[in-house]
């Protein structure tokens, strides 16, 4: 009989990782993805020190329960999660934790922490957005993600306020799939619908 922490593993995670002009295209994504859809959808805005209010926003755009990241929060689908600011986000053992950021000068890359800690630690399907926003956050764990048989997006540049990001994804040379913030939940439906 499976425990409660192998079953929530078994469903894929969604990271969308973004900073300026991310708003914008987690609106967008989120307004055309279904609310039932059994995947986890995580939220990774670079944010260093100033605190988010993604999880009072984005409840507008979907009927999927949105949640500020808390310790040891339990991963579950059909949910929105949001990464706390000053931190960095790990996943152990089918739960999120939290540890201080460890890049607090410069550009943060908690996006890079994160999905590399999924690459490691999730058994079930990963997805890597990367969005709207300066720098390149990132961009070094998409290999890590292709590696664990994941799938990688980058937000088409035509439809992103802020193209770095995502340019810098597609300069990595591991993205699958450059998509405007629609085509991109398209994309996920279709692989949410293949993990069934």
């Amino acid at each position: 009989m499976k425990t409660k922490k192998n079953i929530a593993r078994d469903f894929p995670i969604v990271c969308v990782g973004g900073s300026a002009g991310g708003l914008d295209a987690y609106i967008r994504l989120l307004s055309n993805l279904p609310d039932d859809m059994g995947v986890a959808i995580v939220i990774v805005n670079h944010l260093r020190t100033v605190a988010t209010y993604l999880h009072e926003i984005l409840p507008r755009f979907t009927r999927m329960p949105v949640e500020l990241i808390t310790e040891k929060l339990d991963i579950q689908p059909n949910r929105v999660f949001i990464i706390p600011e000053k931190h960095d986000l790990h996943v152990q053992d089918g739960e999120f934790r939290l540890k201080p950021i460890s890049k607090p000068r410069g550009w943060p890359n908690v996006i890079t922490v994160f999905l590399q800690s999924m690459a490691e630690n999730w058994d079930g399907k990963l997805i890597a957005v990367i969005v709207s926003g300066f720098d390149g956050d990132g961009s070094e764990a998409l290999q890590d993600i292709k590696e664990v048989g994941g799938t990688t997006i980058a937000q088409k540049l035509d439809t992103a306020k802020e193209p770095d990001m995502p340019e810098t994804a597609i300069e990595s040379g591991f993205i699958d799939f450059i998509l405007s913030p629609e085509d991109i939940a398209k994309q996920i439906i279709k692989i949410a619908q293949a993990s069934e």
